[in-house]
């Protein structure tokens, strides 16, 4: 009896797993963005994100994240999908999503900035990528100030540099980089353009 509960409590954590990741990722190639399948070419980055995982628990109760920052293609979202999905495995309720998705769904009625919070980790992709209107930007600012104040953390990431992070022209985008500073460690993740490369090998392939 007792092997059978076990195997039934194995069962049920794979199937909530299963429906996690589901849940987590947008789109379903994101599921397959782990450590497991990282070519390694960035170590830097992959040890950091492997201590993001290792030391969630403390990280968590701080409400840190990280603002993973850099140019187009050096492997941003996937080392926040990383960090997500290892998350998952360990049961965390993890979600990916796009600011331009979060507002439409917003604005539709369907969720609320406060609805996001019950993920113990929020991954913003691609902030600064979103149209710059009045209602977008308060939005954003919605967003991250309610994980803030809710003492949750998030990962974000960002095409900006280093320059224009710290000195935002927009003053409704220093007001929401002042709020990310409080709540993540900045991570410059540079590197080759990994989509150009793979352009060019899938060509190659194909010739």
């Amino acid at each position: 009896r007792e092997r059978e509960e076990e195997e039934r409590r194995r069962v049920e954590f794979l199937r909530k797993i299963q429906e996690l990741r589901r849940m987590g990722f947008p789109e379903s190639e994101m599921q397959d963005w782990t450590f497991a399948n990282d070519d390694l070419s960035n170590e830097r980055i992959t040890n950091a994100m492997r201590n993001y995982v290792d030391n969630f628990d403390g990280l968590r109760k701080a409400g840190k994240g990280l603002l993973l920052y850099g140019t187009v293609g050096t492997g941003k979202t996937f080392a926040a999908c990383e960090v997500a999905n290892a998350l998952i495995d360990k049961g965390y309720p993890c979600m990916l999503a796009k600011l331009s998705d979060i507002a439409r769904d917003i604005f539709d009625g369907k969720m609320s900035p406060h609805d996001l919070n019950k993920y113990a980790l929020l991954v913003l992709d691609d902030l600064m990528a979103e149209r710059k209107t009045e209602y977008m930007q308060e939005i954003v600012f919605n967003v991250i100030d309610s994980r803030c104040k809710a003492g949750l953390p998030l990962i974000v990431t960002s095409n900006l540099t280093a320059e224009a992070i710290k000195n935002p022209a927009d003053l409704a985008y220093q007001r929401i980089f002042s709020r990310l500073f409080e709540m993540t460690v900045p991570i410059e993740v540079t590197g080759k353009d990994k989509r150009q490369q793979k352009l060019k090998d899938d060509i190659a392939e194909v010739k």
